[in-house]
């Protein structure tokens, strides 16, 4: 049996899904990127008058993605020393991986205690943001 998790405190799913799933003690989010949650904003992106995105500030969107799985380990009873699997997946790997491991280095201090990580180079996301966070949790007893 598994529970499903909504967020209040997190961005709406951008399709027919929860922001997580409890399976026993494990705790499953889904794919978390860094909009806004008040307003859907994507932080730190520049647009022209077209609309057309010229610009981004992956530092902006990695705090904000940090925010977001916070808040979504929280409503789900979880806390972030409770990850376990993170899996990274970045727009721009060569510009944007050193940058995005500063991040990480910053809420994640000690490496014999961060969670075990991956991060993958893709081409898109489903939305115009450049980072997006995969995570699994261990939930205590």
């Amino acid at each position: 049996m598994s529970d499903a998790i909504h967020a209040s405190g997190a961005p709406r799913a951008v399709g027919h899904y929860p922001h997580a799933r409890r399976v026993g003690h494990l705790l499953f989010l889904s794919g978390i990127g860094p909009r806004d949650p008040a307003s859907n904003a994507i932080p730190g992106n520049v647009h022209d008058a077209d609309d057309r995105l010229i610009s981004y500030d992956i530092d902006l969107q990695a705090r904000a993605v940090f925010a977001n799985v916070r808040a979504v380990l929280e409503a789900s009873g979880a806390r972030w020393e409770d990850l376990v699997d993170v899996t990274v997946y970045l727009t721009d790997m060569a510009r944007d991986f050193k940058a995005y491991n500063a991040v990480w280095a910053e809420y994640f201090p000690d490496p014999s205690t961060a969670p075990c990580r991956t991060t993958l180079g893709i081409t898109a996301l489903p939305t115009p943001i450049a980072i997006e966070l995969k995570c699994v949790a261990a939930l205590p007893g």
